[in-house]
């Protein structure tokens, strides 16, 4: 029950809206009992009885005082309010008592209803207000969680638990609400007037119901474990349809259709499966509760005619009114002996969501972070090895490089050399497994991240743009920029010529990931994005590895202007941003095995920079 004390705190902001909902759950309850109270005067009247409603109903209370278990306080209390009632409402001939009490009928019903609307309106706003609350905190952390979180968990999977895990989360809030404040004292007011008018008719009901009880606490612990598989089921198709509809285009081009969809089939007869059989644990409580119901329902009525043609001691009209009291029970009595189900449903979404809420993120800020708003002299690698968790490859294996401020750096290696490990550990990506990596003589770590970040701009092979349009993606997260710098941005990248071709220019909406662009297209973007940063670090992850000839050269030109005055870290594959750094670093297996000028690496001969170069670059002259 831990987990569900800890979804409850989520509650707490909502108190007050929570308080009259409440309060309108009592007033529609109370409300409710007098509408169905009020059918016994009125059947005494329909058949006219030999005493008037109010002397019946007054006598009642105290012939019925003597053995009644209700303290004698309360018995007097009750007498009194109802001699005052009957006084001002039961008196005069018999057509007026009949029209009161359908006034009375119609205020209680109107009243209950009102009441009822405020309550589902205001508990509904508590819902949605969890809800919120829930994908609020649950993104927010998502956005704190290293990059290394994400290669181990499916995309899919991370977005069901922030949508089908809360929404279940959300609907268990309801059903428990209604169980701990509606139901329970629907049911109060009932067995109230269930016990006014005969103590011992209403204990024969309440025999059956502690077994019904044990059957249904023990349904609920095997609809949790069914629930909390149900609940991954739904993450893995969604994983599944998120994997494929990113990569349709691959499942095309290789034909793959019917065996994507028989994957997917496969999953769905999964859950299809544990999805009936979580029904079919479910379903057991109602027939149960239903059958516990019509027996209970026969016993009254065998035993409550007793009472009326026997013994005489509760009149026919009381023993409708008896019999109105307890079917009302039942409903609200059928909803709680669902309540232990809605909570397990809820704990094991809840443990979901939690388990996500209570990763910690490995990088984060240290305690008092130093602000840093510029970067003045140079970024340096000391004795930096790294490997992923739960791996023991070394990706980087003892890096000690300086790199000064204004330096173009290009990272040359074979794939899986750790080019772009190299870099993403620049802007805190990844921390170091040893070593350090300083800028301006002090570690990183000790700096704040948004700072350290809002230093660097990055622009990678894979451009990530979003279904927005183009100003507000080269503005990306800045609001009511002024579009003459956006514009000027997108000239030096090479963009604008291309832009005011688009139907409506700069507020063309451009495609998730920007489908309606070429590739070229969106790299300069990514570029006149970075551009609008203005950060003094730049780093390039083979921005132009996926272009065409023409792409490519509008986009190294893009590429070019943006170095400027700038330091600049760039993982190449092509001849031209390799001759124009001032020094190439050669990785191999996590090591620097060359470092130097393109020209001086083309004199070893027998080294690897030499030998990429014949491979990649032969048929263009040195």
């Amino acid at each position: 029950m831990n987990t569900y004390r800890r979804i409850l705190t989520f509650v707490f902001p909502h108190w007050k809206h929570l308080i009259v909902a409440i309060v309108c759950s009592l007033l529609y309850s109370g409300l409710h009992g007098a509408s169905v109270y009020l059918s016994i005067p009125l059947l005494d009247t329909l058949f006219q009885q030999e005493d008037s409603p109010a002397k019946a109903i007054t006598q009642n209370h105290v012939t019925k005082n003597s053995e009644s278990l209700i303290p004698d306080w309360i018995s007097e209390m009750v007498a009194d309010v109802s001699d005052s009632f009957n006084r001002y409402i039961f008196e005069g001939d018999t057509s007026d008592i009949l029209l009161k009490i359908c006034i009375l009928i119609i205020i209680a019903f109107l009243g209950k209803s009102l009441f009822g609307y405020l309550e589902a309106y205001y508990l509904a706003y508590v819902q949605q207000g969890i809800i919120k609350s829930f994908r609020d905190k649950t993104y927010i952390h998502l956005h704190k969680l290293p990059m290394s979180y994400f290669k181990n968990e499916r995309t899919g999977d991370l977005i069901s638990r922030i949508t089908n895990d809360v929404a279940l989360i959300q609907n268990s809030f309801s059903a428990v609400f209604n169980s701990v404040f509606r139901e329970p004292i629907t049911i109060i007011v009932f067995m109230v007037i269930a016990v006014s008018i005969s103590w011992k008719l209403f204990l024969v009901s309440l025999i059956i119901l502690p077994v019904s009880v044990a059957i249904i606490g023990t349904i609920g612990v095997k609809l949790r474990k069914q629930t909390l598989r149900l609940q991954r089921q739904i993450g893995n198709i969604t994983a599944v349809l998120q994997e494929t509809i990113t990569g349709v285009k691959i499942v095309k081009a290789f034909g793959m259709e019917n065996y994507e969809n028989q994957k997917f089939m496969s999953i769905t007869k999964k859950y299809f499966k544990l999805a009936l059989r979580k029904t079919r644990i479910q379903n057991i409580s109602s027939p149960f509760t239903e059958f516990v119901a019509v027996l209970v329902g026969v016993v009254i009525i065998y035993y409550g005619g007793l009472l009326v043609l026997v013994e005489k001691s509760i009149k026919a009209s009381e023993f409708l009114g008896f019999l109105f009291a307890i079917f009302q029970m039942i409903p609200p009595m059928k909803v709680m002996a669902t309540v232990n189900n809605k909570i397990q449903e809820s704990i094991a979404a809840g443990d979901r969501v939690f388990e996500l809420l209570d990763t910690e993120p490995t990088i984060k800020n240290i305690k008092n972070p130093q602000s840093i708003k510029e970067f003045t002299s140079e970024i340096k690698f000391e004795n930096v090895s790294f490997k992923y968790d739960g791996t023991d490859e070394i990706v980087l294996d003892n890096i000690s490089v300086t790199v000064k401020k204004g330096e173009i750096i290009a990272l040359v290696g074979s794939s899986g050399a750790g080019k772009t490990t190299f870099v993403d550990l620049i802007p805190r990506f990844y921390d170091p497994t040893s070593g350090k990596i300083t800028i301006d003589g002090i570690d990183i770590k000790n700096y704040d991240i948004a700072d350290l970040r809002k230093l660097m701009g990055i622009v990678t092979q894979e451009t990530v743009l979003f279904n927005e349009t183009v100003a507000k993606n080269i503005a990306y997260g800045l609001d009511n920029y002024p579009i003459d710098l956006i514009e000027e941005v997108a000239k030096i990248a090479n963009a604008h010529n291309f832009i005011t071709e688009l139907p409506n220019g700069y507020n063309t909406i451009i495609g998730e990931q920007g489908t309606k662009l070429s590739g070229g297209q969106r790299q300069r973007l990514s570029i006149s994005r970075a551009l609008l940063k203005n950060p003094p670090v730049m780093i390039f992850d083979e921005a132009t590895s996926a272009l065409d000839n023409e792409s490519e050269m509008l986009v190294q030109e893009a590429i070019e202007r943006l170095m400027k005055e700038r330091t600049t870290f760039v993982i190449a594959h092509r001849l031209s941003t390799i001759r124009n750094a001032d020094r190439i670093l050669v990785l191999d297996k996590g090591k620097i095995v060359q470092q130097g000028k393109h020209d001086e690496l083309l004199k070893d001969e027998d080294g690897i920079y030499s030998k990429l170069y014949a491979l990649q670059f032969r048929n263009l002259s040195p």
